[in-house]
């Protein structure tokens, strides 16, 4: 069987003007057969209503171009056409695709083979539509297959169904006209994207292959280490058997040395014993020094103590001398003096030998009393503990490290508490820090 491509591309082109749109193309443009009893006259294409399914040369003139073009893939038109034909493919994909929707607009051995390869292809959505009865009902199944990614079999289904009317033929022949018009949008933005990511692609190997090179000389250079590495522990093995030898020389030295002077023993245990005893003494004048800061301490507060007492007892005396004196009328009793009630007060900083006089100051009003000397001694981890167990927090900062005063400033701000901050660290000065947050308390 010989086919007359040029002949049927002529008959694949578009109506002329002067032609109704519902002619067939033979009419306007004929087309040679391809043989005497291949080819057969075309059929009336019933649109809607029967119960038959329509053929494919059954379908009206463009509903064949899209059918062909959608359907069916460029390899299997090129298949069918060589086992039909026997010629040569074509290789232009638009004169394959002419030549096929001619083929198909006749009843003949190619629009036969392509009905059977159509039916073959989409034979689960040719099952599922069938149970379709109604123009409604296609037009629902239509839009659901159709938004999914079958949409070859979902136009061919729907076209060849005996309920499709000329009106949803129209329909779905529009909505696949428009859909080939942005699938060739996409692919212009894909071919787009391809070039974009292939100059990626090249910057990419450049980086590469650059990193390659670059891992290349760390490992030379890695090689050369280890050489380094392995000469250098070579070497010092070696000078480990040097200093072995030696220790052994040195040891047979001494046993000599021995048995020349065995009382040389004895000389060496009274220096080690002078050693140890220097080292005790040393040990007691520190414990001595510590003794005498802690005396120094405890005196500090006796006398602070005395002089509280002092102050109590002429307080006392002037309340006395108060309550004897004659009054005219009865005076209003004076404001007991706020306290904190047991709350726990935490002194940051300060010297060793002052905290027992921080101390009485936090007792006197009532309170309890903590402390941390700010990192120098006291480990840095236990500064978070006592200041979540404290109520109120005086801050010295001139006496504690850098870390501990970001510690604490951070602390106070995240739970709210109420911090001091006291830059010379005296007696008075603590004093005035509790009278602020006292009165600021009794205010509140």
């Amino acid at each position: 069987m010989s086919i007359d491509y040029a002949a049927l591309l002529v008959a694949a082109s578009p109506t002329p003007s002067f032609a109704p749109a519902n002619a067939p193309l033979a009419a306007a443009r004929p087309t040679p057969p391809l043989t005497a009893a291949a080819v057969l006259p075309p059929v009336p294409a019933p649109v809607g209503g029967g119960s038959r399914r329509r053929r494919l040369w059954e379908l009206t003139g463009h509903a064949h171009c899209p059918v062909i073009g959608v359907c069916l893939p460029l390899p299997a038109l090129r298949r069918l056409l060589a086992r039909l034909d026997g010629s040569p493919t074509l290789d232009d994909d638009y004169e394959l695709h002419c030549t096929m929707v001619s083929l198909a607009k006749r009843r003949g051995p190619m629009a036969e083979a392509l009905q059977r390869e159509l039916d073959r292809r989409y034979l689960r959505p040719l099952r599922d539509v069938a149970r379709v009865k109604d123009e409604a009902a296609l037009q629902r199944w239509w839009d659901e297959a159709s938004a999914g990614n079958e949409l070859g079999a979902a136009l061919w289904a729907t076209l060849t169904h005996p309920q499709c009317s000329a009106a949803l033929q129209d329909r779905v022949l529009g909505r696949v006209h428009m859909h080939q018009h942005q699938v060739g949008m996409a692919t212009r933005v894909e071919l787009a994207r391809f070039e974009q990511l292939i100059d990626e692609n090249a910057v990419l190997a450049r980086t590469l292959a650059q990193a390659q090179q670059r891992c290349t000389q760390q490992g030379a250079a890695s090689a050369r280490q280890r050489e380094q590495f392995e000469a250098e522990r070579l070497q010092g093995r070696a000078e480990l058997i040097g200093c072995r030898s030696a220790l052994e020389h040195l040891q047979a030295q001494l046993a000599e040395l021995r048995a020349a002077d065995p009382e040389r023993g004895s000389r060496v245990q009274l220096a080690a014993d002078r050693r140890e005893l220097q080292e005790r003494l040393l040990q007691a004048q520190r414990a001595l020094q510590r003794a005498q800061q802690e005396l120094a301490a405890e005196k500090a507060r006796a006398q602070v103590l005395a002089r509280d007492l002092a102050e109590t007892q002429a307080q006392l005396c002037e309340v006395r001398t108060a309550a004897l004196a004659p009054k005219a009328c009865a005076a209003p009793a004076p404001q007991a003096a706020p306290r904190l009630n047991a709350r726990a007060v935490l002194c940051v900083g300060g010297r060793l030998a002052s905290v027992p006089i921080y101390r009485h100051v936090v007792e006197r009003v009532g309170g309890r009393f903590l402390h941390h000397d700010g990192g120098d001694e006291d480990s840095p981890q236990r500064l978070d503990a006592t200041l979540a167990a404290a109520d109120l927090v005086i801050c010295q900062t001139g006496c504690i490290s850098h870390g501990a005063y970001w510690r604490v400033k951070e602390h106070c701000k995240r739970t709210g508490k109420r911090c001091l901050f006291v830059e010379v660290p005296s007696r008075q000065a603590i004093e005035q820090a509790l009278s602020r947050a006292l009165l600021e308390g009794a205010q509140a």
